[in-house]
């Protein structure tokens, strides 16, 4: 589970509709543009973000870094705390 600050950068790439890359715990990176906070079936709290393969719910205590691809005055990329 990420905490209350870290829920905070979430918000600000959905706000924006930011193209970010998640990296997740398994090594793996996930790129798209952010659109917003969800919950899956299973009531785990996710990300939505558009890919190249469409809408996609990300769980969020599976990602590791929220990076930004591209300028902008929030921030560059947050570490989430596992």
């Amino acid at each position: 589970m990420i905490t209350c600050h870290e829920y905070d950068y979430v918000e600000i790439v959905c706000l924006f509709h930011y193209p970010i890359r998640l990296t997740m715990v398994t090594g793996e990176l996930i790129e798209g543009i952010a659109l917003d906070t969800a919950h899956n079936e299973n009531r785990t709290e996710c990300i939505k973000i558009q890919t190249a393969d469409g809408a996609q719910l990300v769980v969020l205590s599976e990602v590791t870094k929220l990076a930004i691809t591209i300028d902008n005055p929030h921030f560059t990329e947050v570490h989430f705390q596992s």
